[in-house]
Order: structure tokens, then C-alpha cells, then sequence
């Protein structure tokens, strides 16, 4: 986990370097805290943040691009801690003896085949502590949380940006997997026009 955590911390911190916030840094901070919370378990108050934070983007109070990266990497550290919370205590607490135990070894058995065959597409509709629970491996969590908390921080921070506080009802209208289109979408679009630009100047 150490491994791939350093190099996307660092990644975040470097883009925090070149891409200074401009606004006040407890916006940042509570942006931060607020993705890395819903990615741990509590879903809300990290969409909620983002979206401030988008539409204060717009009207210059904050940088988007860091505002964008600040939630990518709460987001990344939170799901992180939930995976790893799912591994250390709710894989042990689930097979711990008590009422149902069998009941409960079962659902686990099938988890576990499930998460090994379909692994990185649950990452993406289950929240992390699940894929530890199920014992999934750090190096195929990791890369899949990484990806789907900058789609997540993509096409919450930039459609709050663009379209402001509708993108909470088109979010709600289409759902996590409209979500994770539009920030693929997103995120396709950037490489192309970066495509462009180098094969333009060069």
C-alpha cells in the first residue's frame, strides 16, 4: 500500500506546488477532509464540499485545478482508509463467532469470489471498506480508487464549475454510473486537447 500511496501523495503535491491555491486554505483543507470522509464511509459531505467549492471556483474565489486535485487526493486517502479498515477489522469482526455465523461466512465466500472476478468494476459502486472486507489486494485497489477519485473529482468539481449547483440534480437524475461517464468523458477530453497542443507545437 505504501508503495503506490507515495507516488499519487506526491502527485498531489506536486500539482498543489505548480497549482497554488489562490483562495483561503481552510477551503482546501475542508474540501480535503470532506472527500476523504465520504470516501471512507460516509457518502454526502464530500460531493456537498466539492460542489461549494466548483461554484466558488467560478466566481474566482478558489482555483479550480486545486480544488480539483485537493479532492482527488482526499478522496484517494479516504478510500485508502476504508479499504484498510475493511481489511484490519470488518473482515474479523464479520467472521468473529455469534448469532448467524454461518449465514455470515456464506455472504463472505461469495464476496470474495466476487470482488476476485469483478474486483475493479465493484471498486467503483461499493464503498471501500467493502473491497477490504472482502479481502480484495492492495495492488488492484489502489490503481481503480486512484482512477474513479479523480473521474469522481472531475465531474463533480468541474460540473459545479460549468453548470453550478444543477449539477447536484443532474448527479442525483443519472447516478453513479452517469457520474463516472461524464468524468471519463472528462478526463478524455483533457488528453486530447494536451494531445493536440504537443502534436500542434511539435
Amino acid at each position: 500500500m505504501r508503495l503506490l500511496g507515495l507516488p499519487l501523495s506526491t502527485l498531489a503535491a506536486v500539482t498543489l506546488l505548480h497549482h497554488p491555491p489562490h483562495g483561503p486554505g481552510i477551503d482546501y483543507i475542508g474540501v480535503f477532509l470532506a472527500a476523504g470522509a465520504s470516501w471512507v464511509a460516509l457518502p454526502g459531505p464530500g460531493e456537498a464540499a466539492l460542489v461549494a467549492a466548483g461554484i466558488s471556483a467560478a466566481h474566482g474565489h478558489l482555483d479550480l485545478s486545486s480544488v480539483v486535485a485537493v479532492a482527488w487526493a482526499g478522496a484517494t486517502t479516504g478510500g485508502a482508509a476504508g479499504w484498510l479498515l475493511g481489511v484490519k477489522g470488518g473482515r474479523g469482526l464479520l467472521m468473529a463467532s455469534g448469532p448467524l455465523l454461518g449465514l455470515r461466512l456464506t455472504l463472505i465466500a461469495r464476496g470474495d469470489r466476487f470482488y476476485e472476478r469483478y474486483g475493479p468494476l465493484a471498486v467503483l459502486f461499493t464503498p471501500s471498506w467493502i473491497a477490504g472486507i472482502h479481502d480484495m489486494r492492495w495492488s488492484r485497489f489502489l490503481p481503480v480508487n486512484a482512477v474513479s477519485a479523480l473521474i469522481w473529482a472531475l465531474a463533480c468539481g468541474v460540473g459545479a464549475y460549468l453548470l453550478g449547483p444543477s449539477i447536484t440534480d443532474i448527479a442525483a437524475d443519472v447516478g453513479l454510473a452517469g457520474v463516472l461517464l461524464l468524468g471519463t468523458l472528462l478526463v478524455l477530453a483533457a488528453v486530447l486537447v494536451a494531445w493536440r497542443r504537443t502534436h500542434t507545437s511539435a
